[in-house]
C-alpha cells in the first residue's frame, strides 16, 4: 500500500538549501534547487555515511560535505568515478507541501 506522509511547507526549504526530516527511523534530506526542483534522498552518503542534508547543492547534485563526493539527486549515484548509491524517495506538491511516498 502506498502511503503519502505531509513534510512541511515549500517555502521551509531554502532555495539551493535543504532540512533533514525524520520519518519513522529514516532520515531523509529534503532539497530545493536553484530552478525550485525538490528533491527527496536517504540522508547518507554511499561513500562515509556523512550527511548529504549538510552538503552543498548546485545543478542538481549535493555535494557530501566529508569527502566532497557528488550526488545525484534524481537518482542517488555517487557521480564521477565515485560509487555508490542512496536510496531516493518521490515527492509530490499540494496546496505548497511537501509529500512523500513510502
Amino acid at each position: 500500500m502506498t502511503t503519502w506522509v505531509k513534510l512541511v511547507p515549500v517555502e521551509d526549504i531554502p532555495k539551493m538549501g535543504s532540512r533533514k526530516i525524520v520519518v519513522g527511523e529514516t532520515e531523509i534530506a529534503i532539497f530545493k534547487t536553484k530552478d525550485g526542483s525538490i528533491f527527496a534522498i536517504n540522508n547518507v552518503c554511499p561513500h562515509k555515511q556523512g550527511n548529504l542534508s549538510e552538503g552543498l547543492v548546485h545543478e542538481h547534485i549535493v555535494t557530501c560535505p566529508l569527502h566532497n563526493w557528488d550526488v545525484d539527486l534524481a537518482t542517488g549515484e555517487a557521480l564521477g568515478n565515485d560509487t555508490g548509491c542512496t536510496n531516493i524517495y518521490e515527492t509530490k506538491i499540494e496546496e505548497n507541501l511537501i509529500y512523500l511516498k513510502m
